[in-house]
């Protein structure tokens, strides 16, 4: 009997002590990107001029120009961000065996379905055991909005996922509107989607 209590209170320890790590390394590596942002030199890549003249700087903060990927979709065809120019766009990062976002995808079909949205949903493909999850997973959701397959976590390392689903609301600007970390309601959707431009 001790020896039970003893391997759940080794492994509660373990979750505990893996839980602290996950927030102290995202704390940190967050003060080291954003203190290195704030001191290198943008190369003409990272900048875009907007329509006043000003110059706009590619990152993860609202108003920054959001960076672009391009991944395969679940289809086949090869999809990037900046094809949608002109176009509200719903980034959703993902996996098949995360509950949150299984709870999310039905308000996500039916914001799709409700509005002139592009979502974009990247699964991230090298996390899953099987990649024959992600089709049955769309079939199971009754998906018809891109579902792009991220194999090695380019998207996923680009936009310093943490938490799944994360998502990252893009004005027609290609700019962020808004983030959210965790799983969104379609009020939330709904309301952000009239906030964009």
């Amino acid at each position: 009997m001790e020896v039970g209590h003893l391997k759940k209170g080794v492994i509660l320890a373990l979750l505990i002590g893996m839980f602290i790590w996950a927030i102290y390394d995202f704390v940190i590596q967050s003060n080291d990107v954003s203190s290195s942002e704030d001191t290198k030199t943008l190369t003409k890549a990272e900048l875009e001029e907007k329509s006043d003249g000003t110059e706009l700087v590619i990152g993860l903060d609202r108003g920054n120009l959001a960076p672009d990927f391009e991944l395969q979709s679940l289809t086949g065809e090869t999809v990037k961000l900046s094809d949608f120019r002109g176009e509200k766009v719903m980034v959703n990062f993902w996996a098949t065996w995360c509950p949150p976002c299984r709870a999310e995808m039905p308000d996500m079909q039916r914001f799709y379905e409700d509005t002139d949205i592009v979502i974009l949903a990247v699964n991230l493909t090298e996390t899953t055991t099987e990649r024959n999850h992600v089709p049955r997973f769309v079939d199971e959701y009754g998906l018809t909005f891109p579902v792009l397959l991220d194999e090695n976590l380019i998207a996923a390392t680009l936009y310093r996922i943490q938490p799944i689903p994360t998502s990252y609301l893009i004005n027609s600007d290609g700019t962020i509107h808004n983030m959210a970390f965790g799983a969104l309601n379609y009020e939330l959707m709904i309301q952000e989607y009239h906030n964009m431009h």
